[in-house]
């Protein structure tokens, strides 16, 4: 992973092993999985729902240098699940996209952890990178495809601020 962005795993052990995007990625030597929060790098841009802040170009500089963070933890539990870790990290939602895993298929938010991190690393502009992670799974180029208008819109935008006025424009 020489000179791509590193990815981080904080994995909660919450989810269905066999459907978990995390742990496969990490079979597959794409991300750091770590279950000790205590081994958890700092400084990362952690990606949280709940964010006030989105990602966007502007993170550029920090995902290079401290890398992309998710927390792969059942969606019934992730408000309580990120407190931890907010602290010691640069906090970003990501904007609206559907999810094309066969779970949440078409449903705004719902990603998976491999969704998110495609998405991170298109709006950072890193699409190789993104493009990469698609093959993991057979429904990954479809969350390329699905979200195709919105993730290239969010790429040319330089701004969180930039990107929640684009988002805008979807939602409505």
């Amino acid at each position: 992973m020489k000179g791509k962005i590193k990815l981080h795993v904080y994995h909660a052990n919450e989810d269905d092993p066999k459907k978990c995007s995390a742990k496969k990625l990490s079979r597959f030597n794409l991300v750091n999985l770590e279950t000790n929060i205590r081994k958890l790098p700092r400084n990362t841009i952690l990606l949280n729902p709940l964010a006030k802040k989105s990602i966007s170009r502007e993170d550029l500089p920090i995902a290079r240098k401290n890398g992309i963070l998710a927390l792969d933890c059942s969606w019934k539990t992730v408000e309580t699940s990120f407190e931890l870790l907010i602290e010691k990290n640069h906090s970003r939602a990501l904007p609206f996209l559907v999810a094309a895993n066969p779970v949440n298929y078409g449903k705004p938010f719902k990603l998976t952890t491999l969704e998110a991190f495609i998405a991170s690393l298109y709006i950072l502009g890193e699409v190789d990178h993104a493009e990469e992670l698609t093959g993991l799974y057979k429904w990954g180029p479809q969350f390329l495809i699905l979200n195709k208008e919105p993730l290239e819109d969010y790429r040319q935008a330089n701004s969180s601020e930039e990107i929640i006025e684009i988002m805008k424009q979807y939602i409505d």
